[in-house]
């Protein structure tokens, strides 16, 4: 007697780790689109994940990630940094990037979710 098991089609979704990297590749990629460029890969990741919750947990390693490279870029390119200002406004285009990673892993949980539940 054989015990057949059934898996279960969740669509197309992807582990956190995956959806991780997807923020992170697209993010990178459109680097020239500030703010955007981190919306658009938390939304693909967000959406290939397919939850809420995991989405949001997979734009912790992206923001992480994303936040050390800027601060990197900055400090290879040897980027004129002029007292308060010029850090403050580095910190901000961080922010928003990392807002825009969140927000698009928010959205894109949702979408995700509420196509899988259809």
């Amino acid at each position: 007697m054989t015990n057949h098991t059934t898996a279960v089609s969740h669509g197309n979704r992807t582990n956190t780790l995956e959806a991780s990297a997807w923020m992170i590749g697209i993010t990178l990629v459109l680097f020239f689109l500030p703010a955007i460029n981190g919306f658009i890969g938390g939304l693909v990741g967000g959406y290939k994940v397919r939850s809420v919750g995991k989405a949001l947990i997979a734009a912790i390693l992206p923001a992480i990630v994303i936040s050390l490279g800027l601060w990197v870029l900055l400090a290879v390119l040897e980027a004129p940094v002029i007292g308060f200002v010029a850090g403050a406004a580095a910190g901000t285009l961080i922010f928003f990037a990392d807002l825009g990673i969140f927000l698009g892993a928010l959205l894109g949980g949702m979408v995700g979710a509420s196509k899988d539940s259809v």
